[in-house]
């Protein structure tokens, strides 16, 4: 795809609630969106659609406010298995021409609209599609309650165009205004402020005054319902999920005031979340106003709530300043990381806080070994140039993103490190940057022609080179420590006991890792026997505990390994389990047939990456 030049609007949020609009332009190439923003852009998005259970689709009017920057005859929108209708300009809604352009893979169609030198409004008729990646439709067995249907979008990186046409690039930004209306007997929420319960119509408006990018618009209808934790924050969820969520959920409020101690204040007003259906591809979503959860995440005993952390985070980082392009996608992952274990740390204190770091750099040092240190997609900075941009979503931007922040942090301390944060979020909130732009901003502001704090971070190698660089910061944890060493006696003393001295997640979650190599059957046996791995209730422990019963082929995991698999829709989980299954040839065979059993409940992309490794 040829590359496009995009120039960014921003809405920059003021103090006291009072608000202006400001412009900042930045050059940045963008390979996976067709809009030619530098030419005509969008500001403003006015939805008003339909959502039809019976059919699958949604179908309505788009208005979009725009300026035509250049005063040229053309404005051009991004669309990919949308049945577009008809085209009006203005408030008067004159027809205009629109044309369709070549299909291309992951990216769809460019939607051509002939427009005036002074149009403002561009009016899009238009229905989805049965192909839409974004949408999930389930049937009301597929739920939690299994009485009513439910619908849930999932935009990010750029599928947000198979259900409303749009300029789909992360670095164009704009604010949205929409009228949904659904079966009565259902409630719709999206990425903005929220009903808090059914009303008689089904009829619902919906307001997002702070500029976004296309890829956090979201939808979700089904048989909902809210439930408060404080004054702005709260639960969705269907019925039977909802106190189970409230109660999961209870410390939001606190996560949201260390977040706020931490990097400034809070800027989207309410800040809920939205406990999903199994068939959620991820742990969660960082839509802004409401983030969407996987209902794996619910394990009774609030021990994973640091997934809602990082969706937290992305308040700042991703939601308020914005990767440009998802070549630049670690400046929203990498950050969250950050700001997620530091949000952990001031809550659950610095013995978490330690632990959790040697946990993900575990999973940086696997991710690596994965791709091979000298992979280009081990780089932060990375080039997904005609491939699909889903490409760049890995653990790699998190883990080494984080591991990156951490050395900068290192070097200049804490007392320096933490206002530098805050106010790079600050300069930047409501924009969209690139690496380079934030490799300016951190010369500029904290490196400042500091040669030996330069070479001290060695940002090129963490940047631009793959691999893992020298300067890593080591991670201890003396709780792990005595784990280590009950394992080391593990054979001499047996297992009896341990469950009470391995108690919280990621004691449990480090003792599994670390299992040795030539663990037997009967020892992972009498390990289940002591912890009750297999039938547990805590998703991550579950998980991991899988990975090594495929591993150590402990077949008395299989059945529930199959019911894991046949639950749960979460893409990276489903694919640790999948990737070890099809490493023996009787594994793949299980594999497939596991995976036809499941498919009907995941989501496109799920799919998409399990059809990948069960070739």
């Amino acid at each position: 795809m040829k590359k496009l030049i995009l120039v960014a609007l921003f809405l920059t949020a003021i103090a006291c609630q009072k608000k202006e609009q400001t412009q900042k332009t930045t050059a940045v190439v963008d390979e996976h969106s067709y809009s030619k923003p530098e030419l005509a852009v969008v500001k403003h998005l006015d939805l008003d659609i339909k959502v039809d259970f019976d059919t699958q689709t949604i179908s309505g009017k788009a208005s979009w406010t725009i300026d035509n920057i250049s005063k040229g005859n053309e404005i051009i929108f991004d669309e990919n298995t949308l049945n577009i209708t008809k085209v009006t300009l203005g408030d008067d809604e004159k027809e205009t021409k629109f044309e369709l352009g070549k299909d291309t893979e992951f990216h769809g169609k460019p939607l051509h609209i002939t427009i005036e030198p002074n149009t403002t409004k561009v009016n899009i008729y238009y229905n989805t599609t049965k192909d839409a990646i974004a949408l999930q439709w389930l049937k009301p067995e597929q739920t939690a309650d299994k009485k009513k249907p439910f619908l849930f979008s999932q935009g990010e990186s750029v599928w947000s165009r198979t259900w409303i046409p749009c300029q789909d690039s992360p670095g164009i930004r704009f604010t949205y205004n929409a009228k949904v209306t659904v079966p009565k007997d259902l409630l719709a929420v999206m990425s903005a402020v929220n009903p808090q319960k059914k009303n008689d119509t089904g009829v619902y408006t919906f307001k997002q005054d702070k500029a976004i990018p296309s890829y956090l618009m979201a939808i979700a209808v089904g048989d909902i319902e809210f439930q408060a934790i404080d004054n702005r924050t709260g639960v969705y969820a269907e019925p039977s999920m909802l106190k189970k969520s409230a109660y999961e959920f209870a410390e939001l409020g606190k996560m949201v005031n260390a977040a706020e101690k931490l990097y400034g204040p809070y800027r989207w007003g309410r800040y809920d979340v939205l406990v999903l259906p199994p068939s959620f591809p991820y742990g969660g979503m960082e839509n802004p106003n409401l983030t969407f959860l996987t209902p794996g995440v619910i394990a009774g005993d609030r021990s994973l709530t640091s997934l809602l952390a990082h969706e937290l985070g992305h308040s700042w980082s991703g939601n308020l300043v914005t990767n440009a392009t998802w070549d630049d996608i670690w400046l929203n992952e990498g950050f969250t990381t950050y700001v997620e274990h530091r949000i952990g740390e001031a809550i659950f204190g610095k013995k978490e806080f330690e632990m959790q770091n040697v946990i993900t750099n575990k999973e940086l040092t696997d991710n690596i070994a994965e791709y091979g240190d000298t992979n280009p997609d081990t780089r932060l900075k990375v080039s997904l140039t005609g491939r699909n941009p889903d490409d760049g979503i890995s653990q790699i931007p998190y883990v080494k993103g984080y591991a990156f922040l951490r050395v900068i942090e290192n070097a200049v301390g804490r007392e320096k490190f933490d206002p530098f944060i805050k106010n790079y979020f600050d300069s930047h909130a409501f924009q969209s940057i690139t690496t380079e732009d934030f490799v300016k901003y951190l010369n500029e502001n904290l490196i400042k022609g500091d040669k030996a704090l330069a070479d001290k971070i060695q940002l090129d190698n963490w940047i631009y080179k793959p691999g893992i660089p020298s300067n890593i910061l080591p991670v201890s944890s003396a709780d792990f420590d005595a784990i280590d060493k009950i394992q080391k006696s593990r054979k001499e003393t047996g297992v009896t006991g341990l469950s009470k001295k391995i108690t919280t997640t990621a004691e449990k979650q480090h003792f599994i890792d670390h299992l040795p190599a030539d663990i037997t059957a009967k020892e992972m046996e009498a390990i289940d026997k002591e912890f009750n791995f297999t039938k547990g209730g805590n998703f991550i422990i579950k998980r991991q505990w899988f990975v090594q019963a495929l591993r150590h082929q402990y077949k008395p995991a299989y059945p529930a390994i199959e019911q894991f698999l046949i639950g749960i829709s979460r893409t990276g989980s489903v694919m640790m389990l999948y990737k070890e299954m099809v490493k023996t040839p009787e594994g793949k065979v299980w594999a497939k047939q596991v995976f036809n059993k499941a498919k009907s409940g995941y989501h496109a992309t799920t799919i998409q990456a399990v059809e990948g490794v069960l070739k």
